[in-house]
C-alpha cells in the first residue's frame, strides 16, 4: 500500500516500465546499441526502489546497481532481489542524507528515480552536489516541473528551478507518462525527464556556482519586478544599469530574459563592482 505522506505513487504498469527501461538503455529491446549501461565502470543508483518496479530492469544489466529506499515496510521484497542479484545492493535510508559518491565505490554514476513530487527540488539539489560523477540522471517527476526543468528564456516556465538545473545538465523532456500507469494514480500528470551532464558550468568559468545559484535566486525573489529591484540589495540602481548596458541588456529586464551565460557574466560584473 502507498504511504501518502512518503508521496507514493508505484509505476505499475508493465508497458510502461519496459518504455522507461528502452529509452534509458536498461532493455534487451532497447535501441541503444551497445548500452553504455553495460559499461563496467558505471553503478546505476535507483532513487525510491518501491516494490523494485524498475529495479529488475536496471540489475538485468549485470552492473552494480544500488537501491535506495526509505519506507521500511518496502525492504523486505527488495532484500529478496538481492539474493537472485548479485549485483544488487539494496540500502534504506532518506537519499537527501545519502552520499552517493561513497555508494558508487569509485565508479561513474548512472541515476534512475521515481521520485515523491512534493520534494524534486531538494532532491536535484543534492544530486547536483554530485555531478562530477554522474553521467546521466533519469527521472519520473511532475509534468509541470518537467516543464519548468526544460523551460526557455523568455517563458512562464523559465525559472531559477531551470537555471540551477540547465547549469549542471542538458535536460529533455523524454516521455508523458499518464495517471493510470501509477498504483495509486497521482492527481497530477507525470513526465520522465532525462538530465545529461555537464551541463552550461562547463562552459563558464564561474567563481564560486554557490554563489552564483545565489544570485540567480536574487534576481527571480520576486519575478514581475525588473533586475533593478530584485537586485537592490546587493548593488545600486545605477551599478545594476551601467551592468545591464555593458551586457547590452534592457534597463527594465527581467530575469526569465536573460540566458545562463547572461546571469553568469551579469553577477561577475556586479561581483567584481561591490
Amino acid at each position: 500500500m502507498a504511504r501518502q505522506r512518503l508521496g507514493q505513487h508505484f509505476l505499475s504498469d508493465a508497458d510502461w516500465r519496459e518504455q522507461i527501461a528502452r529509452v534509458i538503455g536498461v532493455s534487451p529491446h532497447s535501441a541503444l546499441q551497445p548500452s553504455p549501461a553495460l559499461d563496467p565502470s558505471y553503478c546505476w543508483i535507483e532513487v525510491g526502489a518501491g516494490h523494485g518496479e524498475m529495479t529488475e530492469h536496471l540489475i538485468a544489466t549485470g552492473v552494480p546497481v544500488i537501491a535506495i529506499e526509505l519506507d521500511a515496510l518496502l525492504m523486505a521484497r527488495l532484500q529478496r532481489l538481492t539474493k537472485k542479484s548479485p549485483n544488487l545492493r539494496v540500502v534504506q535510508g532518506d537519499v537527501l542524507e545519502t552520499d552517493l559518491a561513497a555508494l558508487a565505490g569509485g565508479r561513474r554514476i548512472r541515476l534512475y528515480g521515481n521520485l515523491p513530487y512534493y520534494i524534486t527540488s531538494p532532491i536535484l539539489h543534492h544530486f547536483f552536489t554530485f555531478a562530477d560523477l554522474i553521467d546521466e540522471i533519469h527521472i519520473v517527476i511532475q509534468e509541470e516541473v518537467a516543464i519548468r526543468l526544460t523551460a526557455k528564456p523568455e517563458t512562464k516556465q523559465y525559472g531559477y528551478l531551470t537555471v540551477a538545473t540547465q547549469l549542471y545538465t542538458r535536460p529533455e523532456f523524454v516521455l508523458q507518462i499518464p495517471r493510470i500507469a501509477f498504483s495509486p494514480p497521482p492527481e497530477v500528470g507525470s513526465a520522465l525527464v532525462t538530465l545529461r551532464l555537464p551541463g552550461k558550468r562547463a562552459e563558464l568559468a564561474l567563481r564560486s556556482e554557490e554563489a552564483f545559484l545565489d544570485f540567480v535566486k536574487l534576481c527571480f525573489s520576486k519575478k514581475r519586478k525588473t533586475l533593478i529591484n530584485n537586485l537592490r540589495e546587493l548593488a545600486t540602481p545605477d551599478t545594476v544599469r551601467e551592468a545591464l548596458a555593458a551586457q547590452g541588456l534592457r534597463l527594465d529586464a527581467r530575469a526569465e530574459q536573460l540566458s545562463i551565460s547572461q546571469f553568469a557574466a551579469l553577477c561577475d560584473s556586479l561581483t567584481a563592482a561591490s
